[in-house]
């Protein structure tokens, strides 16, 4: 098994590790960066495992970040598990995490100013979450300043796909401002019954868990044109204890409205009990 990552508290401290690993490289130098909330699964393994196939340095940053939920969504309650975090990184090969108190991170409570998302981030996610994707930016905003490496090297940051808005609008970002990091989308890990792995899914219960397969089982339906997409919504408001937010089919490259055909994107959000899911599927 490979050693235990460094795992820094503080901003400075990882700062100083990262100089310290970068410059003990040889070969091409190269960082890889995940941003992560925590609670970690195979799907932030396959990610670091990327990761470490085509850099020098892997580092993890494991921060619950308030600015992205809302009044009545799940901060306090989403899972914080580092050390089951670290055992994680550790077996996947990451060498630096990143764990910042809230207080390391926001050291004058919430910023004043923020990275705002614009009409991208006001659509689907953001019509449901409103201010969501502004916090998530500014939060990936510091993190790739943060993490920017101090010595020359090429910088990759990874990113799923299951969150395929969150991912656009990063790219977006990082365009607009001309941030010197290439975004990595890596393609969603699923489990062997099509659920798409999230951290949320620690929050269902085993019937909750076989309702929530409705949503993946959509997409596919509708990917491989068994249905329409009035008949994929009319099934998984169908499905007992889900209540459907959105189903939509849109371009990738700007979330307009699109017919389902090849290179559209299905894009589902639905509550399973009290746990919202997300999920998406290219057509």
């Amino acid at each position: 098994m490979s050693p235990a990552p460094l795992v820094c508290r503080g901003i400075g401290e990882f700062r100083e590790a990262l100089a310290d690993r970068l410059g003990a490289a040889s070969g091409a130098v190269s960082l890889g960066l995940v941003p992560t909330m925590g609670a970690l699964h195979e799907g932030h393994g396959h990610l670091v495992r990327l990761a470490r196939q085509e850099n020098a340095v892997v580092a993890v940053s494991v921060f619950v970040n308030p600015l992205q939920f809302g009044p009545d969504e799940d901060y306090e309650r989403y899972p914080r598990a580092l050390d089951a975090d670290v055992e994680l990184l550790t077996r996947h090969g990451a060498d630096l995490v990143l764990a910042p108190a809230l207080e390391q991170m926001y050291p004058d409570g919430e910023p004043l100013v923020r990275v705002t998302a614009g009409r991208l981030g006001a659509v689907l996610d953001g019509a449901s979450r409103p201010g969501h994707f502004d916090g998530a930016l500014t939060v990936v905003n510091k993190l790739l300043n943060i993490a920017r490496p101090p010595v020359p090297a090429r910088f990759r940051a990874y990113f799923g796909e299951k969150d395929a808005q969150q991912l656009l609008l990063v790219r977006r970002m990082v365009a607009d401002f001309d941030l010197p990091v290439e975004i990595r989308p890596v393609p969603i890990v699923r489990d062997d019954d099509g659920l798409a792995l999230s951290s949320r899914n620690r929050y269902l219960d085993p019937a909750q868990r076989r309702s929530a397969l409705v949503l993946s089982r959509a997409l596919r339906e509708l990917a491989a044109g068994q249905v329409g997409l009035e008949a994929a919504r009319a099934r998984i408001d169908a499905e007992d204890g889900v209540r459907l937010d959105y189903l939509v089919v849109v371009d990738p490259r700007t979330l307009e409205p699109a017919e389902p055909a090849p290179g559209a994107l299905a894009l589902v959000a639905a509550h399973v009990g009290s746990t919202r899911l997300i999920d998406n599927l290219a057509l």
